[in-house]
């Protein structure tokens, strides 16, 4: 009507139907030059295809430029892995690789993946007791999209007890325990931190595939503070480990050392 001004309001989803529906006409337009340029131009001549290939590569560049920015702006606003790489039709590993850093800020930029999260004062120690390197990784993933940890695995108890009593080695302020291990299983090695007086205040959890009642039991007889089975789904696995680090390390108050 005249004299009234009339402002165009479209819901997100809109946006982004509009938004793909713009990029997906350049595409079609491109590909229709590029195909016509490819039917018509003698192979003598490259010059035309060379500079759409040219323009093309410039778009490329500037699109990646442009969405790490965006990744970048996500994470500012709290948004973790999972959903950026969901947002760009991939993985969250596939969000990592390609966008690796984004929450590795500068000392001026207070940005964290989990901004509702209260700061620690150091990064959290995490002593891994894993010999399955594929759920290492998985582990490793899920701890550092909750913050700073300071992650330290090794394989069998051996090993563990070596790094534990290393002269200067920090104590960790939580142990992540397997079971079937080689040399000292996690059920030996579980023994041998509850009755050191050094280490046995240290909280330990069992994390493990093992269902069998004989090893819960034990497990908690030898006094683990937790015992967690593994899930077969990679989302709830990621979601067990992140549920034992925010308890442990963000609700649970913890011994001095």
């Amino acid at each position: 009507m005249p004299g009234k001004n009339f402002e165009m309001r479209t819901t997100p989803q809109e946006t982004d139907s509009l938004t793909d529906a713009a990029v997906g006409n350049l595409a079609q337009h491109l590909a229709r030059r590029l195909l016509n340029v490819s039917s018509r131009t003698a192979p003598d001549d490259p010059a035309e295809a060379l500079a759409l290939l040219h323009v093309l590569d410039h778009l490329q560049r500037a699109a990646e430029r442009l969405q790490r920015q965006a990744a970048a702006a996500a994470a500012r606003a709290g948004a973790g892995y999972p959903q950026i790489g969901a947002a760009c039709g991939m993985t969250r590993q596939g969000a990592r690789r390609r966008w690796p850093g984004l929450f590795h800020h500068s000392s001026d930029e207070r940005t964290t993946e989990h901004p509702m999260m209260t700061t620690p004062a150091r990064p959290f120690d995490v002593l891994l007791v894993e010999d399955d390197v594929a759920d290492a990784m998985l582990i490793e993933e899920a701890l550092s999209e909750r913050g700073a940890r300071n992650l330290v695995q090794v394989t069998d108890g051996v090993a563990a007890l070596e790094h534990l009593r290393a002269p200067g080695t920090p104590r960790p302020d939580l142990i992540v325990l397997d079971l079937n291990m080689p040399r000292m299983n996690g059920r030996e090695l579980l023994k041998v931190l509850k009755t050191d007086e050094d280490l046995q205040s240290i909280p330990v959890v069992v994390l493990t595939t093992s269902t069998a009642p004989d090893d819960v039991t034990g497990a908690y007889s030898s006094h683990a503070n937790a015992y967690v089975t593994k899930p077969v789904n990679l989302a709830e696995f990621e979601q067990a480990v992140q549920s034992i680090d925010a308890f442990y390390l963000d609700t649970a108050t913890r011994p001095r050392p």
